[in-house]
């Protein structure tokens, strides 16, 4: 009996894989493949090349602790042709079939290989055409005079510097406006350089009054 890996994997943390490993289970037990892990990665772009399920896969086929890899679906394992095929000539290197349900793509058969790249790269077209949608989208939203993104940060320079001249610290200036302490600095700095030098609480240099005085 060959012993079969599952490889499952969700977008976002909203999503849940258990109908990935329902499917996969059945496809398994109609082949008569013994199950002995379920690397699972949850809320992982298939962007990225490094993932820990993926990695942790990759490391036990390295010990042969496998056969064949079952994944729902191409584009679980990867989005990119050069990825997909990077992990399988690491399995076919390691002897170790690749099994996609949804395109019922199988690396054992003799074309398996050739129909796997072909759906990768329409997978990959897909999601350029996806991407220069959005960008379309934003492209025009941006003509018709429409916000993109986060609306700017209503900020009460004033309010900061008057705050900062009654010789409040920097995290009690940015604790009452909900504001990063990075900023108010950022903002007392420019305060500064439009006066023609560095900003100075209004105590600072009273005090130092006296001294000059003298």
């Amino acid at each position: 009996m060959k012993r079969a890996a599952l490889y499952l994997r969700v977008s976002t943390l909203d999503q849940h894989p258990e109908t990935q490993v329902h499917d996969l289970r059945q496809l398994a037990a109609q082949r008569g493949l013994e199950i002995v892990h379920e690397y699972v990665d949850h809320g992982v772009s298939g962007t990225r090349t490094r993932r820990p399920a993926l990695d942790q896969l990759m490391a036990d086929a390295a010990r042969h602790r496998f056969d064949i890899v079952l994944v729902w679906a191409a584009d679980r394992l990867a989005r990119s042709v050069k990825h997909f095929l990077e992990v399988l000539d690491e399995l076919q290197r390691l002897g170790i079939e690749f099994l996609s349900m949804r395109e019922s793509l199988d690396t054992g058969g003799p074309l398996g290989r050739a129909v796997i790249v072909i759906v990768s790269a329409i997978a990959e077209l897909e999601r350029s055409l996806i991407i220069e949608r959005v960008r379309a989208g934003m492209r025009r939203a941006r003509l018709e005079g429409r916000h993109i993104g986060r609306r700017p940060i209503q900020l009460d320079r004033a309010g900061i510097l008057r705050d900062r001249e009654r010789g409040l610290s920097l995290k009690e200036i940015a604790t009452a406006h909900r504001i990063s302490r990075a900023l108010v600095s950022k903002i007392i700095r420019e305060a500064g350089s439009h006066k023609g030098g560095p900003y100075l609480p209004a105590q600072v240099v009273e005090s130092s009054t006296p001294d000059s005085a003298a």
